[in-house]
């Protein structure tokens, strides 16, 4: 069996280490998980006015949602939150009432900085949000990452054998977590 992850890279940016790190992990990830992006640039502001008929890169991102097992955040720390297009998806994903994405999902946090205390806020904060969604997050092990080059290389490909050790051992768990939760909760 192997299982659909939709993952959001939370910052916009084509060059965010926040991309590199999820290359990084994908790559070291249990052969049964296979990754999609979900994008979220194209997403206009949410507002319910949207609500009755949503605009096509909305309803595109709610499909790619149904269309996977499990989702992971891969998000930069923005202002001691998470980043406002990631909180946007977020609102489009999870309206209208009723029509909740994250609903039961399995779901997983990281991110990376190059500040010491990685993303913990940030994660902190999604978690929080995630949490209202009702998303099924795996709560441990936690991964605050301070990013350096010298574990990740120019483009996540060249993983230090403690980074790809540490990371290899954070995806075996999120499969882990994936598999408890779908033997409960199917989707």
């Amino acid at each position: 069996m192997s299982y659909n992850v939709g993952y959001f890279v939370g910052s916009l940016s084509s060059t965010s280490i926040n991309r590199i790190v999820a290359k990084a992990l994908i790559s070291v990830a249990p052969d049964d998980l296979e990754f999609t992006e979900i994008p979220i640039r194209e997403l206009p502001l949410y507002s319910q006015d949207y609500d009755a008929d949503y605009p096509p890169a909305a309803r595109a991102l709610k499909h790619a949602i149904a269309a996977t097992d499990a989702v992971l955040f891969v998000t930069p720390e923005y202002n001691r939150s998470i980043p406002g297009g990631l909180k946007n998806a977020i609102d489009w994903a999870s309206r209208p009432w009723g029509e909740n994405s994250f609903d039961h999902i399995p779901a997983a946090v990281i991110g990376a900085s190059i500040g010491q205390i990685g993303t913990a806020v940030a994660q902190q904060s999604l978690r929080g949000v995630l949490s209202f969604c009702n998303a099924r997050q795996m709560t441990a092990p936690e991964a605050y990452i301070q990013f350096s080059a010298d574990d990740f290389g120019e483009d996540g490909s060249s993983l230090s054998p403690r980074t790809a050790e540490f990371l290899g051992a954070f995806m075996a768990e999120f499969r882990d977590h994936i598999q408890r939760v779908l033997t409960v909760l199917p989707r």
